[in-house]
């Protein structure tokens, strides 16, 4: 019997803690999202209710035209700087196991060392090369006759997308890098006896080897796509052109501390919970029907 309670005894700090801080908030947002707050009184003066609201709530998102534009805006997000940061992830990650690199060692830490950096940290930087006046990239496009305004509303999210790329590519390109260091050395000698050539070693062999990383990658980065929230919020105090609903995380931030409507910030946060799980599913069955195919 002691045998059989030894695991559970050394599980039990994680599982406290796990509970605690992760199946508790869920389970507390869910019921908040059914709920709303009723004042009392004029102003509010007589106190608060909590009420059942039903669905209300999350009619009132899926019906909010800030918070349907910042989701069609986080997709768009995605789909552009997803794609380029695990290309460029994948690129770095076979360059630097190629029979040629050199330093590679050396490459690795410096393209993971933005992933180091805090976020808030590298968009205060990073600020810095947007603002006209002080960013020498700005000053050097005037040079040239390119007026350009990085924190506009038609470029701050792509300004967005750059701080994200450059904090992340580095992350994604080392779990590429542990999957193609898992490949069986004999694939290789087999590949240098038939003569084949680097280029044709990357297409037929490690890309193919390493799609679970490739995809575990894409799941990760669709969630943060829609967890965005640090980089626009510094960025709103300098960019008309990032409202306070800018983002699915940003417009329930907005509706919980500000609007103070808990029973809608938890709504959306439910919402933006399941949408992430659905895109997480899709992309999964897409590369299980490619894989199929093959």
């Amino acid at each position: 019997m002691k045998g059989k309670s030894a695991p559970w005894l050394l599980l039990a700090p994680f599982l406290v803690l796990f509970i605690g801080t992760m199946i508790v908030p869920i389970i507390m947002a869910i019921g908040y999202s059914f709920t709303r707050v009723e004042r009392l009184g004029l102003l509010g003066e007589a106190g608060v209710n909590s009420a059942f609201a039903g669905l209300d709530n999350y009619v009132a998102a899926l019906t909010n035209v800030n918070f349907l534009q910042s989701i069609g805006r986080m997709i768009l997000f995605g789909v552009v700087q997803v794609t380029v940061m695990i290309v460029a992830a994948t690129i770095l990650a076979l360059l630097l196991e190629s029979a040629s690199a050199k330093w590679p060692g050396f490459f690795r830490a410096t393209y993971f060392l933005p992933y180091g950096i805090p976020g808030v940290i590298a968009t205060i930087l990073w600020s810095f090369l947007y603002i006209p006046g002080l960013s020498p990239i700005v000053d050097v496009l005037e040079v040239v006759g390119i007026d350009i305004d990085f924190l506009g509303p038609n470029m701050v999210l792509w300004s967005i997308a750059n701080i994200v790329t450059w904090t992340y590519t580095g992350y994604n390109m080392l779990i590429i890098i542990a999957q193609l260091k898992s490949i069986p050395g004999e694939l290789y000698e087999a590949a240098k006896i038939d003569g084949a050539s680097s280029f044709r070693v990357a297409t037929s062999i490690q890309l193919p080897l390493i799609r679970p990383a490739l995809m575990l990658t894409i799941i990760f980065s669709i969630i943060g796509t829609l967890q965005l929230f640090a980089e626009p919020r510094l960025l709103q105090t300098m960019s008309a052109g990032i409202t306070s609903e800018y983002t699915p995380n940003m417009s329930a931030y907005a509706f919980a501390f500000q609007y103070n409507d808990i029973g809608m910030a938890a709504a959306q946060s439910v919402i933006i919970a399941v949408a992430a799980f659905l895109l997480s599913a899709v992309a999964l069955g897409i590369s299980n029907w490619m894989e199929k195919r093959r």
